[in-house]
């Protein structure tokens, strides 16, 4: 309750649905107070004759904006900087806008005296490759906004690279390895100047990035922290200027470096590594920042438990949603990224294959690679199967970016450059009817990716 004993109404912008954002709302009302899920279905501002109001009404904000996943973040920074501008809100807008940019965040804790791998961002080819060789046999490329490990490789020392994928600023980072085993980084979830839990995160079988939405596997590491990684989390999380963070931190032979301070962490990892929840200790957060109070007993209770119900504040649409699935026609004009390079092409859609697969020639022209595996694919005419290297590349489709493993193959026989495969169609409606080179007659691919 707040001074006067009401309730305080608690905003979580979040306009797309996660465990996180639902645990959030749950856990507010879980300890005496009102959430408001602010969406698309429930959002407005108006203002009539100089005043402003705000629908719903909310006491404070909790930002759970994804903006590394938004093709133009900006607008969705100025919803937040609204709110900013008219009650309390936690992971303020500027605050978010330095932590999504990776360079930015790096360039802020090197200020600060925080370590961070050495890096350089350069606007000119020739000066980015030319710094090249500052980061030896094997050097991290990095688009300076992603998420999930998309947008990220390791390039070697004779592989030339550009500086952007696609629409988005890349630049060059020091690879931080210290050990010959399995690669790993340590994350450290903070909320205020609480550490609510830490886990090592152990890169899944041919990969070296950690994300669990990888594949990734976690280990507890909240009762094992170091006392000056506790210290740099809080620091970072502090420097950035954000409430609530995951920070990533990686050993080197000289000590702890700082990756990332994440605004919109996941905390499913962290619960299934730890068995503790942040949206308690962020519910409790945002508020005691409206003027409100809690049970902190009764927090620490809830932090037990990942309450990803549905929550009853979640609105009801009397539209269709915003988020309908976009429509893709059979053949699809498509931007693919690499380290060096970017080429449009046209590409064809095939829900029958698993994996998208891009030509031979074309990952050489963008810089494709490194290879990080072999898949086996089987022909729909013949029971013979052969391999295929893998590589990560950046497919542009209607606006959107998937960062996507694709396979290479030869397709200089076939009409298109790129196939779509299920990994980038899932997300959209196929009409076969629709085709942007005008063919009137679509062959099936006879090629799909053989399961297991």
């Amino acid at each position: 309750m707040d001074s006067d004993g009401s309730p305080v109404r608690v905003g979580v912008l979040s306009l797309h649905n996660s465990k996180e954002t639902k645990a959030i709302c749950n856990a507010i009302e879980d300890l005496g107070h009102e959430p408001e899920w602010l969406r698309h279905e429930n959002t407005a501002v108006e203002i009539e004759d100089g005043d402003v109001t705000l629908e719903p009404d909310i006491d404070v904000v909790a930002n759970r904006l994804l903006l590394s996943n938004t093709e133009q973040p900006s607008e969705a920074l100025g919803l937040a900087n609204i709110y900013d501008s008219l009650v309390p809100i936690l992971n303020r807008p500027h605050a978010v806008m330095t932590a999504i940019h990776k360079f930015s965040t790096a360039s802020s804790l090197a200020d600060a005296g925080i370590q961070v791998p050495d890096a350089l961002l350069a606007l000119d080819t020739d000066r980015l490759n030319d710094g090249r060789a500052k980061y030896g046999e094997e050097a991290v490329y990095k688009t300076a906004i992603g998420t999930h490990g998309g947008g990220t490789w390791k390039v070697g020392a004779e592989e030339l690279v550009n500086p952007r994928v696609g629409e988005r600023q890349a630049f060059l980072q020091e690879l931080i390895e210290r050990d010959e085993g399995r690669h790993r980084d340590l994350r450290v979830y903070v909320v205020g100047d609480r550490i609510v839990g830490a886990m090592n995160r152990y890169a899944p079988e041919n990969d070296w990035r950690t994300n669990v939405a990888l594949g990734g596997d976690v280990e507890d590491m909240t009762d094992a922290l170091p006392d000056d990684v506790v210290d740099i989390a809080r620091r970072a999380t502090d420097v950035i200027g954000l409430d609530y963070a995951g920070v990533d931190l990686i050993e080197g032979h000289d000590g702890w470096y700082v990756l990332e301070v994440n605004p919109t962490a996941g905390f499913k990892g962290l619960y299934k590594a730890t068995g503790r929840s942040a949206a308690p200790y962020i519910a409790k957060a945002a508020i005691e920042a409206g003027g409100g109070e809690v049970d902190d007993t009764r927090v620490e209770e809830l932090t037990a438990t990942l309450d990803d119900s549905v929550p009853s504040c979640k609105p009801v649409s009397s539209s269709p949603e915003p988020t309908e699935p976009v429509v893709i026609g059979y053949t699809e004009e498509v931007l693919v990224s690499g380290t060096s390079g970017s080429e449009t092409v046209v590409a064809k859609s095939d829900t029958g294959a698993t994996r998208s697969s891009i030509d031979t020639k074309l990952a050489a022209q963008i810089g494709a690679g490194p290879i990080k595996s072999m898949t086996r694919v089987k022909s729909g005419s013949r029971k013979a199967s052969k391999s295929r290297p893998v590589v990560d590349v950046v497919i542009g489709v209607g606006g959107n970016r998937h960062t996507v493993t694709a396979s290479i193959e030869d397709r200089s026989h076939m009409d298109y450059p790129v196939l779509l495969g299920r990994d980038i169609l899932e997300h959209y409606q196929v009409d076969v009817r629709r085709r942007v080179d005008g063919e009137e007659e679509a062959e099936m691919e006879e090629e799909e990716e053989q399961e297991g």
